[in-house]
């Protein structure tokens, strides 16, 4: 076994058994190679990647390949999970190289760490208009060995050209800039139509297959319907929803979406089940209920987070990573159905229920079946002349015995480790469930597992976190998302809870982040500390990718925490961000949808509502049911001078509730409803 069997990584430990010599990304990886002036060799995948574990068969359990590799080469496995910060910088290697990336990420480093060549999968022999990987490492070895000069250019080369592209999407408005009519309704308004020319009208979502969810892109369209009632935007978004709640991206009997669509009409996924993903959904979907009250997506809610308690939840305290595509080796095995198979299990119910979720003897993938639903149970019902409760109650009944059937398949790998980031966004879903849905378990479970975080993931008795933990063990110094989610994560939990403690402690992790991860020149912030060394560089991660960027949630971060605690030097320096970003979000706004809702903040400025008096808290719970975007809610049995909202208001054990902005408020009120007919009307 090589030194990967000392890992807390699930990824990792499957390469233990390799006869290749893996190390960890750590010093020692390094010195061998610069005491030996070898190459490095880093090989980056994650857990839940199909195409990784082809290569790893193909080529990392071959003797003979591991031999020549362990020979000519120092290498380094990486999970891209626990090191985010070196898969950035070598993907950006590779799509200079190639024009795309993808994973595994195979690239080939000078000794003290870069780039002279970088691809993704390479098969044991030559195919697919690809090198074998042997040819590769032959090619590699031999450059390094005859012509070090060309090496180092391109290493040069390549380092400097990465180096630049933190600067690509920015404005250069120096951050002292005028903010004067810098954030106006066109502002937003030409955001949305771009968005807008990428609309898939039939099947929903943007653009064609692949699909992914595009979470934060449906996001913005809920919020801009209601800032301006822009009727398609709201309809886009629905029918998106509707149609991932449906397809075969969502797991119809255990809840829970795949990472993405591998066809426009979210029928076929990549099997493969993300934290963050539905993290980021229940969000989505918790807005949606919030704004429609529909039905679906209370039950999407219940169901997914149903999934996550059940199969994502580590007893101790977190949410683990991710549920591999594959099981006994092949993609999809622990999902599909046979017609044969479903007969047998619901017997007499299967003729309706395979009509409605389109199972057939020939299949509609591979020759098996993906549930999924083409009409809403409604129509359906009312085409058979049913009645839809009682159909639905059927319905129920037999995703019941199908689940329990399927419980008895062997089941997918579990990538069991906890990360800070995405741990954050659950909880943020976790809260948003409860706002939404009145559910107390919900907010409970945010409170708890926030708590968990705050405590597993601390190193020593400062502010400073880890990124990731497993079995007790956390390591690797945490990351600008890891922070920023986790601050958003306080504040929504806040947002539901109402202790103040937690605004305490969210600005004092934001003044954290500021000291630690802050780049005056360019006014935002490294993805990375100034005190991690190990990498080659520290980069800034601007895109809103499959997960949020961590300087859009910083900005939107700052701009809460100023409405919160009046400290307004937050606030400009979030709109300083956000005057920079505004340009490439009004060119790629799908690129930057976090950014996109955070600039919707400032051409939008939403109000804030404080309530006070012994029923404050159970009539925030009411009003949190509404769907107001943005809006800041504080609530308290009395006033209290500490927070500007609450400052100077006392109620007594009577409720008063004063809708303001700019901290100006109205004349209280005494309901909910009539507090919402304020909000509405400034």
């Amino acid at each position: 076994m090589n030194r990967l069997q000392y890992e807390t990584s699930p990824y990792l430990r499957q390469h233990a058994h390799n006869p290749v010599d893996w190390y960890a990304w750590k010093p020692e990886a390094f010195d061998r190679a610069r005491r030996e002036d070898k190459p490095i060799l880093v090989s980056i995948g994650y857990s839940t990647c199909h195409w990784c574990h082809v290569m790893e068969r193909e080529s990392f359990e071959d003797k003979d390949v591991a031999d020549y590799m362990n020979f000519h080469f120092i290498c380094i496995k990486v999970d891209r999970e626990e090191r985010p910060d070196v898969d950035q910088i070598y993907m950006e290697a590779c799509q200079v190289f190639s024009g795309s990336g993808g994973w595994p990420l195979n690239c080939f480093l000078t000794p003290d760490g870069r780039p002279y060549y970088a691809g993704t999968y390479f098969p044991p022999a030559a195919a697919y208009n690809r090198p074998s990987w042997m040819q590769i490492l032959q090619q590699m070895q031999t450059v390094y060995r005859t012509r070090r000069e060309v090496v180092e250019d391109q290493a040069n080369r390549l380092s400097e050209m990465i180096r630049k592209t933190d600067k690509t999407f920015v404005s250069g408005i120096p951050p002292e800039a005028s903010l004067d009519n810098a954030f106006l309704p066109e502002t937003l308004d030409a955001v949305f139509q771009q968005f807008r020319r990428q609309f898939d009208a039939s099947e929903g979502g943007f653009g064609s297959a692949p699909k992914f969810p595009g979470s934060m892109s449906l996001q913005f369209l809920l919020e801009f319907h209601y800032y301006t009632g822009e009727q398609a935007a709201l309809e886009h978004a629905l029918l998106s929803i509707d149609k991932m709640a449906m397809g075969g991206i969502y797991d119809q009997l255990g809840g829970g979406f795949a990472r993405y669509a591998t066809d426009r009409a979210w029928l076929i996924p990549h099997f493969e089940k993300m934290l963050y993903d539905n993290a980021l959904l229940v969000s989505l979907l918790s807005d949606a209920y919030r704004a429609t009250g529909k039905a679906l997506y209370l039950e999407t809610i219940q169901e997914t987070l149903g999934f996550i308690e059940r199969e994502m939840t580590c007893p101790d305290g977190g949410f683990y990573s991710a549920l591999d595509a594959d099981s006994e080796g092949v993609e999809g095995k622990f999902y599909v159905w046979s017609k044969a198979e479903v007969d047998a299990i619901l017997g007499a119910d299967a003729p309706l229920f395979c009509e409605y979720y389109d199972v057939t003897e020939g299949g509609n993938w591979e020759h098996q079946n993906i549930l999924w639903r083409r009409t809403a149970l409604d129509s359906f019902a009312t085409s058979k002349n049913l009645d839809a409760a009682e159909t639905d109650r059927l319905f129920q009944l037999c995703r019941e015995k199908l689940l329990a059937a399927r419980s008895q398949r062997i089941r997918p790998g579990l990538d069991d480790k906890i990360l800070l980031d995405w741990n954050g966004l659950m909880v943020s879903a976790y809260a948003g469930a409860f706002a939404a849905t009145g559910e107390k378990k919900y907010g409970d479970t945010a409170r708890q597992q926030l708590d968990f975080l705050l405590q597993a993931f601390r190193q020593g008795e400062g502010l400073a976190l880890y990124h990731t933990y497993k079995e007790g063990k956390a390591q690797y110094d945490a990351f600008l998302d890891d922070y920023a989610f986790l601050i958003a994560a306080m504040l929504d939990v806040y947002a539901v809870v109402f202790d103040p403690a937690l605004i305490t402690t969210a600005m004092q992790y934001a003044q954290y982040v500021q000291d630690n991860f802050w780049d005056a020149e360019s006014g935002f912030f490294y993805f990375t500390s100034e005190k991690q060394t190990d990498i080659l560089y520290r980069k800034k991660e601007l895109y809103d990718n499959a997960q949020p960027s961590g300087n859009a949630t910083m900005a939107l971060n700052l701009l809460r925490l100023s409405i919160l605690t009046g400290e307004h030097a937050l606030a400009q320096t979030a709109a300083q961000m956000l005057l920079q970003m505004k340009d490439a979000v009004g060119k790629y706004p799908s690129a930057f949808a976090r950014w996109a809702s955070a600039i919707g903040t400032m051409a939008y400025p939403q109000g804030e509502i404080a309530l006070v008096g012994a029923e404050a808290q159970t009539a925030a719970a009411a009003l949190n049911r509404a769907y107001l975007p943005h809006a800041i809610v504080m609530a308290a049995a009395q006033g209290d001078d500490a927070w500007p909202l609450l400052a100077g208001k006392s109620a007594g054990t009577a409720l008063e509730i004063f809708v303001c902005k700019n901290y100006a408020c109205q004349m209280p009120v005494k309901t909910v409803e009539e507090a919402l007919e304020i909000y509405s009307a400034i």
